[in-house]
């Protein structure tokens, strides 16, 4: 149930209880002046108690009922935002785990990619994954490489569909062409 709701509920219980608590108290005025009367304006009861000494009792627990049901109404009513706060982390948390789990999947498919590559290929895709848009020289220096080897190697996973070089300055950048 929403707080708002349930701090109505409480408000409308503490309302029913201050009512109550009126017309008990009302009541037993009306009895005691019935009382007063039937003695003849006498207030004492067998000579002993005197009737407008009757134990208050019953009333002090009603007002804390009363006042307890409208303090916690209120609250809930018109400060408790704990329930906005925890669907709020709820969601961010959903998020991360998604983007998370992408993230594994992606990784789980890098390494099944890497599987079917040679030693100088996974070299190679694993520069580029990193560095996405490298130049063709500073991969060279990165894997430790050739030219005519890198460029072989370059070339052959542009075959395989897994590489794009786009021609920059004197040099060429290397992109992954399905991101990984």
């Amino acid at each position: 149930m929403e707080n708002k709701k349930l701090g109505l509920i409480l408000l409308g219980i503490g309302v029913l209880f201050l009512v109550s608590l009126i017309i008990f108290k009302l009541q037993i005025n009306s009895l005691v002046h019935i009382v007063m009367d039937q003695s003849g304006g006498n207030c004492f009861i067998d000579g002993e108690t005197c009737i407008h000494e009757q134990s208050q009792f019953p009333i002090y627990v009603g007002i804390i009922v009363v006042v307890v049901a409208f303090s916690l109404g209120g609250y809930l009513l018109f400060f408790d935002k704990s329930q906005k706060y925890v669907k709020e982390m709820q969601e961010k948390l959903v998020d991360r785990l998604e983007e998370t789990k992408k993230e594994k999947d992606s990784d789980e498919n890098f390494e099944f990619l890497l599987k079917g590559l040679d030693e100088a290929e996974k070299r190679v895709v694993k520069a580029v994954k990193e560095q996405d848009g490298i130049t063709q020289a500073t991969l060279r220096i990165r894997v430790d490489m050739s030219k005519a080897k890198l460029s072989a190697v370059l070339s052959e996973l542009d075959k395989k569909n897994l590489i794009k070089k786009v021609s920059h300055k004197k040099t060429n950048k290397i992109f992954l062409k399905t991101a990984l």
